[in-house]
This record gives structure tokens, sequence and C-alpha cells, in this order.
């Protein structure tokens, strides 16, 4: 259910600065972002994972949050990390 190291690393050099740059909060929401679609493809077969869910739960909000300090701080790079991401239509 984590990310393997090759899917973090194609996620840090797309949205990072360079390939260390795991700490900015566009990479940190991006990575988030993934984990919760790996999850959602996980309940599609394990309905009553119910353990799992809590967890979808806090990723959830986790990413709820850097998401709205994103778009306080930096307006421009938070449309266009929803824009890239899809997240909102």
């Amino acid at each position: 259910m984590s990310l393997t190291k090759d899917e973090t690393l194609e996620v840090v050099k797309k949205f990072g600065k360079d390939e260390k740059d795991t700490g900015s909060t566009a990479v940190q929401i991006a990575l988030l972002t993934k984990r919760i679609e790996d999850l959602q493809g996980h309940f599609k077969t394990h309905k009553k994972d119910n353990h799992s869910r809590t967890g979808l739960l806090q990723i959830v909000s986790d990413r709820k949050k850097l998401l709205t300090y994103l778009k306080k701080s930096d307006l421009q790079a938070y449309t266009k990390l929803v824009k890239d991401l899809k997240l909102r239509d």
C-alpha cells in the first residue's frame, strides 16, 4: 500500500525542483495523491477493509491541509498543481 522507491522517485522528478526535493509542498501533495489513488484501487477489491479506510481518511485530511497552506502561500503554484494532478474540475 505504500509507494515503491521507483514510484516515489518518478513523482519527485515530475513535481520537485530536483531529485532530492522531497520536502516541498507540491511534492508532498503529489505523493499523498498517488497513495490515495493506490488505496482507492485496493478498496475496489477489499470493500470491508475498514482499518485501511481510516488511514485513507487521514491521508486525505493531510493533503487537504497542505493544499490549504499552498493556496495561501503561493496561489499560482496551487492552481498549477491542482491542474496537473486533476484534483478539481
